[in-house]
């Protein structure tokens, strides 16, 4: 019993219409609707989500089949709102609308979409084998380590590490394991919604993904993406 849902707002300050950029002649927000009905399908159902308070991102996915009369509330949408609150509000619509209480939600992020259905599978079942965990959500391997190459001001006016390892270490991969979210998806068992207030971290879960995986945050990142995939240049089938 899943909801998937698919979260963007139209006000991105830094990319203007970023979740409907053109990549390889798509919208940018195509190939996260595209997985969420492939996954449905792969697990025998799942209902689907769109969180959004711009009218062109409703009418951009509804070309992709993905349609709602969900639109998102005006303090969900400036750049303070939360994800977590604006995820929890979409399930609160959704289990009213389908008259059903939700196992599990899976988020995935339009801003990261290099993702594979063996991702998907595989975090899920991480979270599904251990009852003790709320939540899991997708990370990579950083090309900085706070134990090694990460510093942070201090109080007697100079830069530290921002943790110290227990013996010197002389290159990133010697510290201790570390990883940066890539915030392609997120998978929440239901009760994670009923804690107050809402923390992604507590009894969490990591999925590291196998392969190149990046939230895209700047023009540049979204060309590049746009060459890895036209180009056809990813070592892995994400669509």
């Amino acid at each position: 019993n899943l909801l998937i849902t698919i979260c963007g707002r139209g006000g991105s300050k830094g990319i203007v219409k970023k979740n409907i950029y053109p990549i390889n002649n798509k919208p940018l927000i195509h190939y996260s609707i595209h997985h969420a009905q492939e996954y449905a399908k792969k697990i025998g159902g799942a209902d689907i989500e769109l969180s959004t308070d711009s009218q062109e991102i409703a009418d951009t996915a509804a070309k992709a089949n993905l349609h709602t009369e969900y639109m998102r509330p005006a303090e969900l949408g400036s750049d303070s709102a939360g994800k977590i609150d604006t995820i929890q509000d979409v399930m609160m619509y959704a289990e009213k609308k389908n008259n059903k209480h939700y196992d599990y939600v899976l988020d995935l992020d339009i801003t990261s979409p290099l993702r594979t259905m063996e991702d998907l599978e595989k975090g899920f079942e991480l979270l599904e084998n251990d009852p003790n965990a709320r939540n899991l959500f997708s990370v990579s391997f950083p090309k900085h380590n706070p134990y090694f190459d990460i510093v942070e001001p201090g109080d007697d006016g100079y830069f530290h590490l921002v943790k110290k390892p227990e013996t010197q270490i002389n290159a990133r991969q010697e510290g201790p394991r570390a990883f940066e979210i890539n915030a392609s998806f997120y998978f929440y068992r239901r009760a994670f919604f009923d804690d107050e207030p809402l923390h992604i971290i507590g009894n969490t879960l990591v999925y590291e993904t196998p392969h190149m995986c990046f939230e895209v945050d700047e023009i540049l990142e979204l060309e590049l993406l746009d060459f890895l995939i036209s180009a056809d240049k990813l070592d892995f089938d994400f669509q």
